[in-house]
Order: C-alpha cells, then sequence, then structure tokens
C-alpha cells in the first residue's frame, strides 16, 4: 500500500509547505528584497498622492472648486485671472480623441494581417519592426510633427492659414506612438484564440476575412480592449509631442485644425518657466496634476471594469 506524508491530501501538503520555515539564508534575503522592493512601491505612490493633494489644497485656498470646476476659461497670467479646468481637459481630450480615430483602425487591420494573413516568417520580421516604434523618444516625434507634417504636409494640404502649433499634427504623431500598443497587444490576443473556434467557422463556409471580424475579433476582444484603453491610458499622460506640436493656447474646441493646450503640456509650460514656490501658479500645477490623476484612476477603474466583463477564458 502506498503511504501518503499527509493525509489530507494536497491540500494539506500545501499548507505544510506555507508553514515550513525558510531554512537558508538566501531564501531570508530573497524574501527581504521582494518585501523591501513592495514597501518602497507603496511608500512611493503614497507620498506622491499625499504631496499632490496637500498642494492642492493650498491652491484651493486662493481658487474656489466653483470657479475651477465651473468656469470654462483658463487664463492664469493675463488679467482677469481664471481658473477654469475644461479647456485643459478639452484640449486633452481634442488630441486623444483625433489619435484614436487614426491608430485604432490602422492598429487593428495591423492586428488582424499579421494574426490571420502573415506568413509566420513575415510575422517575425514584421512585429519586432511595429514594436520599434515605441522605442522612438516622444521629442522626436514632437520635432517632426511640426517641421514635417505640420510645414511640409499638412499645410501644402490645407493652406498656409493652419497654425504652425495645432492638435492634427499632435494627433498623428500621438497615433503613430500609441499604434504598437494597439497592434502588437490586439495581435496577442488573437493569436491566443483556439485553432478549434477558426476550423469550426471554416467547416461552416465562412471566408478567411469573415473568420478574422467574426470569429477571431470577438473572441478576443477583452484583449483588444485592453489594448485600445492602455493606448488611451498612454496618449493622456503623454506630454512633449502635445507641449511642442499642439501649441500653448487653451481652447473649448475639438477641431484639430486649432492650436491647444492639453493638462501635461501646461504643466510641461509652467515647470519650464521656473514658477516661483508659493506663487499661485506653481499651486495650479498641483491642482491640474491632481485632476489629471482623477481623471487618469477614474479611468483606469472603468477600463478594468469592462475588460473583466468581456473576458474570455479557453482551455
Amino acid at each position: 500500500m502506498q503511504q501518503t506524508l499527509y493525509p489530507g491530501g494536497p491540500g494539506a501538503v500545501h499548507q505544510a509547505l506555507r508553514k515550513r520555515p525558510l531554512k537558508r539564508r538566501g531564501e531570508f534575503l530573497i524574501m527581504g528584497m521582494l518585501v523591501l522592493c513592495a514597501t518602497v512601491s507603496l511608500v512611493t505612490t503614497g507620498l506622491i498622492i499625499y504631496v499632490l493633494f496637500s498642494e492642492s489644497a493650498t491652491f484651493f485656498r486662493e481658487v474656489s472648486l466653483a470657479d475651477f470646476f465651473l468656469e470654462t476659461e483658463w487664463q492664469p497670467l493675463f488679467d482677469p485671472v481664471s481658473f477654469g479646468i475644461w479647456e485643459l481637459v478639452m484640449g486633452t481630450f481634442n488630441v486623444v480623441f483625433w489619435a484614436l480615430v487614426m491608430a485604432v483602425p490602422i492598429g487593428m487591420a495591423t492586428a488582424i494581417y499579421l494574426s490571420e494573413y502573415a506568413a509566420p516568417r513575415t510575422r517575425r520580421v514584421l512585429k519586432p519592426v511595429l514594436e520599434s516604434l515605441a522605442g522612438v523618444p516622444t521629442v522626436v516625434y514632437a520635432y517632426f510633427a511640426v517641421n514635417v507634417i505640420t510645414l511640409q504636409i499638412l499645410r501644402p494640404l490645407l493652406g498656409n492659414d493652419l497654425p504652425i502649433f495645432n492638435s492634427l499634427s499632435a494627433s498623428i504623431m500621438l497615433a503613430v506612438m500609441v499604434l504598437p500598443t494597439i497592434a502588437s497587444m490586439s495581435e496577442d490576443a488573437m493569436a491566443s484564440v483556439p485553432r478549434d473556434l477558426r476550423e469550426a467557422a471554416y467547416g461552416l463556409g465562412a471566408t478567411r476575412l469573415e473568420v478574422a471580424v467574426r470569429v477571431v475579433v470577438p473572441a478576443a476582444l477583452s484583449g483588444v480592449m485592453a489594448s485600445i484603453l492602455l493606448a488611451i491610458a498612454r496618449a493622456i499622460g503623454e506630454t512633449m509631442i502635445v507641449a511642442i506640436a499642439a501649441g500653448s493656447t487653451p481652447r473649448l474646441t475639438l477641431s484639430p485644425l486649432e492650436s491647444i493646450q492639453t493638462m501635461t503640456g501646461y504643466m510641461l509650460q509652467v515647470g519650464l518657466g521656473d514658477a516661483a514656490r508659493g506663487t499661485i501658479d506653481y499651486q495650479s500645477l498641483f491642482a491640474v496634476a491632481a485632476m489629471l490623476f482623477l481623471i487618469t484612476f477614474a479611468f483606469n477603474v472603468a477600463s478594468t471594469m469592462l475588460v473583466n466583463r468581456f473576458r474570455e477564458v479557453y482551455e
């Protein structure tokens, strides 16, 4: 008869191993390093949030919440002074919206091609090349947007009345920046769809395009949505492209042909201007950053719930 060390079964074995004291010094060292790294991450995040909102509280002693959320003009440097955040929020939404309009269709088409049409050798070559776009410094994208996209492409097409700093050129570069994220993550999600689903669709007479669009994409929907949401989060936090290419003129507009200013663009502008500590301009940096943090946090919570809602598990 076979004897078992732990009569309670595998669960008892697991519990016994968890209660077993660490006997090697290396295990203590590794455990201590893991705990230290986790603690540093939590403490750093907590300190960032504390500084962010404590400095914002100082700003709101000078500017009321009603003015901050109900006013529609952001004019901190000229009389009459106004701190209505919505022009900066709309500027951020402007570039993110137009970037997604361009990046999502191209990224999805690229992911479908790599997953369903490309030969393995072609996929091995194209995917690393596509992902290399994510390694280009954003300041290079920014100056390319001004000197090439605006001056050599958009102005000959749309006329010289187009401002040199405009939302469209910044949106194009943002789309190029987030394209690898959408295409690569979506292709990974599509590649994880079981082959049986494809074969079943082919057996019913579906074409390759119908299989890709009506079977593979819906089956990989949670991964596709995660890639788009991650691209949105990256575009919202981008600084150099929007600060250099989009301009520094707050406007409550969705037009891509005007100069605008985003929340991150304003923070860079004031930060480079060496705003004196304790001034209202300096405190406004933290108020804008807190607003950006709240928007990003709410977006991340909603996106997590959305991805979990459409998650599919294949065995």
